[in-house]
């Protein structure tokens, strides 16, 4: 399809990047941002459009939405500000190294996903590489059920390692929730992006990354992880006190 005018394009990315400084500045209030940022790109385009279609006015809010207010949820998740009492390992740390009076909810929180990300992957590689036979979605013929079990298993492991360390969260369970959420989120981040690369006939998001494809390719299974975990942390597990 026509894709929105160049002018339009970057616009969107500027946004998009100015969505996280917003949150960040707004103390984690972006919804505001993304209306103001989708009228803004919006009205450009009906002024640098003859005849704008609705598949480019689609794809600019989409753009907004999905490069710039998904990962802000991670600004949000870092600034949870309630203090994490617990690890004895924390309080023996120097403030050169955080003190215990950094470390925040947010701050373990968002140390714990990224991690627990990255130990879905790998272990979905190697697990895969190794043991895979069954196909779990034709989406993604590379990806096997015994991949995904092997990432969400190092997913756990990884989130109870830390929740050990940290004595945060309160529970094992909460630990192993967010590990599972984090999985779940990372692994539909990868296969709706394949779904755009696929529908796009790209292998590749870009090629900014030599050998790796663009960034979306890099950070496709963080988009939801954050705002998921966010919203787990922030309305879940205070109303079921786990």
């Amino acid at each position: 399809m026509q894709p929105p005018p160049p002018i339009v394009s970057s616009l969107t990315t500027l946004m998009c990047v100015g969505l996280s400084a917003w949150t960040y500045m707004s103390y984690a209030k972006s919804t505001a941002a993304l209306a103001v940022s989708s009228f803004a790109v919006l009205s450009l385009q009906l002024l640098a459009s003859d005849k704008p279609a609705f598949s480019q006015l689609a794809s600019s809010v989409f753009g907004l939405f999905y490069c710039g207010y998904l990962p802000s949820f991670w600004v949000k998740l870092r600034l949870l500000a309630a203090p994490a009492v617990g690890s004895t390992a924390v309080h023996g740390w120097p403030v050169a190294l955080g003190g215990l009076t950094h470390w925040t909810v947010g701050l373990i929180a968002t140390f714990m996903s990224v991690a627990c990300i990255i130990a879905s992957d790998t272990g979905a590689y190697f697990f895969g590489k190794s043991l895979g036979r069954t196909q779990l979605i034709k989406i993604s013929p590379k990806k096997t059920v015994e991949g995904a079990a092997g990432g969400l298993l190092c997913s756990i492991l990884t989130a109870l390692g830390l929740w050990r360390f940290f004595a945060w969260p309160a529970s094992p369970v909460t630990a192993v929730a967010i590990a599972v959420l984090v999985f779940f989120a990372s692994l539909f981040g990868d296969l709706i992006e394949s779904v755009m690369k696929r529908d796009a006939g790209l292998k590749d998001a870009s090629n900014l990354i030599p050998g790796h494809g663009g960034l979306l390719d890099r950070f496709d299974s963080y988009l939801f992880t954050g705002a998921i975990v966010f919203f787990f942390l922030k309305f879940v597990v205070p109303v079921f006190g786990l």
